[in-house]
């Protein structure tokens, strides 16, 4: 988008009849030109767009019907899911993967857990590789640490803020056994390309969707594409149980195998047969999620359609570019994201820009304050006798001169966001709102200078 020549008259007919009247005054004068009258912002003692009376809806979501679950699971006293096959966290995994359409669920304590458990039990350990994006959460890395394997990070595309496939083939070597893509913002990768890359070089995909519930990309279900995927249900998530997780598949071997290393290496049998940690979800936690289990589709309608409708509002803006969806990509929208660009608002920081918003009404945020890159497990698994012994010298200096992300390290400087669990559930009238609110401090940026 060439926003230099982005025009006053463009700009107004990007916004509703409604935004205009709520962004500010005006008076349409002959020919058709629209001179606003300037709006004091709110930080600056003007009236909001939106006042502090008029909440977005709550999140964690809860009713009811999660009540009652929970009030049931404890009055049965069946409080682990080993008690009986026909406990809340048994059902929830039939249900769970009824709702995917994939043909068997494992439930486990968190999304690192199913993630850690994936990894392990496809062999993956000591001197193998696994391409990622430190764009993520750290359970991501953390789940490929404790098999003691070694997270390698690939580059993001600077539009739709997913790992790049192009950076992901420059990264692989003979000892990269898995990709793991994360859908990021609850958004897919572009699946299509990783997959062909993985087949290329005959490499296992683990998706990490925990963001993605619900998500599809062209007509499949983001974590049912490439054979295993995994979920999160912890407190923000889109299906939330505090902490939670989820590993979906069609293969029964697979998951019998995850069942096994999830449940300290013991078999549904009883027998013993591997090492392995105590991953299980608990019956309160899958009490909490059967009980979101019937409005859990409308929800994410609502959210998707929320979300294509800021983008939207919001494409042709010159001061936010919103995430770009790749093409078959319904979006699931978990965390609603736009890049700030600070020389259309003046080259105000992007901190003023957010206070300003919030002084508006509007909460957003940046995500997180740098990439996993940077973090200093990159330099204290040099230290570790585990990585001196099964990676040469040569690999741990070269993974450390590659630790280079300069998209990742863009995006982060310059995103903003929606925490979009509980306002994406708003109605189009909160939706207007918050684009009111970015475009009242828009047209009033010369006001920003003052703050």
């Amino acid at each position: 988008m060439e926003t230099s020549n982005y025009s006053r008259r463009k700009f107004i007919a990007t916004v509703s009849a409604t935004s205009i009247a709520a962004a500010s005054s005006s008076t349409l004068m002959a020919g058709g030109s629209l001179i606003r009258t300037p709006q004091k912002l709110a930080i600056l003692g003007g009236e909001p767009v939106r006042k502090s009376d008029k909440p977005f809806p709550r999140w964690p979501y809860r009713d009811q019907k999660v009540v009652d679950s929970v009030v049931k699971t404890t009055e049965s006293g069946i409080w682990c899911r080993i008690q009986s096959p026909n406990g809340t966290v048994p059902t929830f995994e039939k249900e769970f993967a009824k709702l995917l359409g994939t043909k068997y669920c494992l439930a486990t304590g968190s999304g690192t857990q199913s993630l850690h458990t994936v990894v392990s039990v496809s062999g993956i350990g000591a001197g193998d590789e696994v391409i990622t994006s430190p764009l993520t959460d750290p359970g991501t890395i953390s789940s490929i640490l404790c098999a003691n394997a070694l997270p390698v990070m690939a580059d993001v595309d600077r539009e739709t803020f997913q790992i790049s496939p192009a950076s992901i083939e420059k990264k692989i070597t003979k000892n990269t056994k898995a990709i793991m893509p994360v859908d990021i913002a609850g958004n897919s990768v572009d699946m299509d390309a990783i997959m062909a890359i993985a087949k290329k070089h005959n490499l296992l995909v683990i998706e990490d969707s925990c963001q993605a519930m619900l998500n599809e990309y062209k007509g499949k279900k983001s974590g049912t594409i490439a054979g295993f995927g995994c979920f999160s249900f912890q407190s923000s998530k889109t299906m939330a149980s505090g902490e939670g997780g989820a590993i979906v598949s069609d293969d029964g071997d697979f998951i019998d195998k995850c069942y096994t290393f999830h449940n300290h290496g013991t078999a549904r049998n009883g027998h013993t047969e591997v090492g392995g940690p105590k991953y299980r979800m608990n019956e309160f936690q899958a009490a909490v999620l059967l009980g979101q289990m019937d409005g859990v589709k409308e929800r994410a309608r609502i959210r998707t359609e929320n979300g294509q409708y800021l983008n939207s509002r919001l494409k042709d803006f010159p001061g936010l570019t919103p995430q770009r969806l790749y093409d078959g990509d319904s979006g699931a929208f978990y965390l609603y994201m736009a890049a700030y660009h600070p020389e259309q608002f003046n080259n105000i920081p992007r901190a003023t820009f957010l206070k300003a918003l919030a002084a508006e009404g509007i909460q957003m945020g940046p995500y997180i304050s740098q990439g996993l890159h940077k973090e200093p497990w990159t330099k204290n698994i040099l230290n570790q006798r585990v990585y001196q012994k099964m990676y040469a010298p040569g690999r741990l200096q070269k993974f450390q001169t590659e630790l280079s992300c300069p998209n990742v390290d863009y995006v982060l400087d310059n995103v903003v966001m929606i925490w979009a669990s509980g306002p994406l559930l708003g109605t189009r009238q909160d939706m207007d709102d918050i684009v009111n609110a970015i475009t009242k401090v828009y047209e009033n940026r010369d006001q920003l200078k003052s703050i």
